[in-house]
């Protein structure tokens, strides 16, 4: 017979475990909403969801995207939204709306740094490097701006 078991009026029983208090049930169904990670846990400032406390595990000048926090809050409209100090609701936030370049704000509103993503995201043109013509994905590749136009790594008139 094992530990769990019990003999009770010839039948056999498990022993019943102590039930788990209601603070450490709610803590076991936190979870980081993009990730999945149920420990080390915060809420963002912008939208109080729950979120890996991990921002301190971001390198300096690394540009890795290993932070969920740092993520959520630098490439997102909704961390984006928070931080300019904006009021109401990020997706009908019109001063977001026109203040960031529509590539990026479309980019900002759906990728899987979102906790809810952005609806009807509006059309745009890519970007083009002014000397070569290549397209340049603003939120994933090294681009320059002079005199308000775009070069890519290849064509930039400043040296990397």
């Amino acid at each position: 017979m094992t530990r769990s078991k019990k003999r009770n009026n010839g039948r056999t029983k498990r022993k019943k475990r102590g039930n788990r208090s209601a603070s450490a049930s709610k803590r076991s169904a936190r979870r980081c909403g993009l990730c999945g990670k149920s420990d080390n846990l915060t809420r963002t400032e912008c939208c109080g969801n729950w979120i890996c406390d991990d921002e301190d595990a971001y390198v300096l000048f690394s540009y890795a995207r290993n932070s969920c926090s740092r993520n959520h809050r630098r490439f997102t409209l909704c961390g984006h939204h928070h931080v300019e100090g904006h009021v109401g609701d990020w997706t009908e936030c019109q001063e977001c709306r026109e203040g960031i370049e529509t590539e990026m704000y479309v980019n900002f509103g759906t990728n899987d740094y979102n906790f809810v993503k952005l609806k009807n995201a509006p059309s745009y043109e890519p970007t083009h490097c002014k000397q070569c013509g290549k397209v340049i994905r603003l939120c994933e590749e090294s681009y320059t701006l002079k005199g308000g136009a775009p070069y890519c790594e290849s064509c930039s008139p400043v040296p990397w």
